[in-house]
């Protein structure tokens, strides 16, 4: 009994060796001349998330003040110009920094051209976020009361991406009909050379104001970031869409086949606070002269802990709606929430 103790604790003590050895293999060093070891997780946004032994939590450090990094493990990079490299990086000096794959074969560019570090030895948590948040507003004039709600959750690998989005709104006042408002979405993205991308996106919509009961969209095309930096990025995206409609005030649905456009701005180097702003149109192809558009507008302000804030807009526009509705609808959001 004694040898069998005795060899699970060499085990135990050696495996805790081999994470302490296998978990300090990365190396930052800042402009300021401090550095740490640890392990290099991710970089995206300009954020850097490295993990280290003595630190309960993972640092988030900013990539613009990194002069001089080393890595053991393999990475995804993506510099602003659109090129991808799967390889080690060891810095050549204070600017400058080296590439090197498993063939040993080296490319140098310089180290603020890197906009995303992804590690192969990433696990399942490590590759997924979300964030959820609630507004609730309240007022004595008719009794109104309005509950929002937003979640949000996504998973990133080497190659793709995907993410799930899901907003509603419920509004109940004196002497008004109830109003009611739901949209979700849920994107697949692959990515290709040069800042282009594939993109799949299933989405859904339900409106009292347009006496939308449910709008089915399924959009296939292809995006590309005009500019890609760690301050921020600004993209476009084109493409088809199967768009299924089906109306409170008319008995039979509208199917129907368009072509959209669409851009995407997200400025994320503001200090705590972040900016999104989309905006995509769609033109018929089968029902001619038929235009829509959806567009919305994001603050968020992060607070300690994972928390923050956010206020944000949302506006539909469509030139054919059904009959008696309005063309337009916009919904304005605020809320409190924590992201993973």
């Amino acid at each position: 009994m004694k040898s069998i103790l005795h060899a699970i604790l060499l085990i135990f003590a050696l495996s805790t060796i081999h994470h302490h050895v296998h978990a300090q293999k990365d190396s930052v060093r800042f402009s300021n001349g401090d550095l740490i070891v640890g392990e290099i997780k991710t970089m995206d946004k300009g954020v850097l998330t490295m993990k280290t032994d003595y630190s309960d939590k993972d640092f988030l450090i900013e990539w613009k003040e990194v002069a001089w990094v080393k890595t053991q493990s393999h990475f995804l990079i993506m510099l602003k110009e659109g090129y991808q490299y799967y390889s080690t990086l060891v810095s050549e000096n204070d600017s400058i920094v080296k590439a090197i794959n498993n063939e040993n074969k080296f490319t140098t560019f310089k180290i603020q051209s890197i906009v995303y570090l992804n590690s192969y030895d990433d696990g399942f948590k490590d590759r997924f976020s979300a964030a959820i948040d609630i507004g609730i507003d309240l007022a004595k004039t008719n009794q109104m009361r309005k509950l929002t709600s937003s979640f949000q959750m996504g998973y990133k690998t080497n190659k793709w991406s995907s993410d799930i989005l899901f907003n509603t709104l419920q509004s109940v006042q004196d002497d008004t009909d109830p109003i009611q408002r739901s949209d979700g979405s849920a994107n697949f993205r692959y990515v290709l050379p040069k800042n282009w991308y594939c993109i799949t996106t299933l989405s859904i919509l339900s409106n009292t104001e347009q006496k939308i009961d449910m709008r089915y969209n399924m959009q296939q095309g292809f995006g590309h970031f005009f500019t890609r930096t760690n301050s921020a990025f600004w993209g476009g995206k084109i493409g088809v869409n199967r768009n299924m409609e089906k109306y409170s005030n008319e008995p039979e649905g509208k199917n129907s086949w368009e072509s959209y456009l669409g851009t995407e701005l997200n400025l994320y180097d503001v200090g705590d606070l972040s900016l999104s702003v989309g905006v995509i149109s769609y033109f018929g192809l089968t029902e001619k002269g038929r235009f829509r558009t959806d567009a919305n507008i994001n603050f968020k302000y992060d607070l300690p802990l994972d928390f923050y804030v956010k206020i944000g807009t949302s506006m539909n526009f469509d030139n054919q709606p059904s009959e008696g509705s309005s063309k337009y609808d916009y919904v304005f959001q605020t809320g409190f929430g924590w992201e993973w």
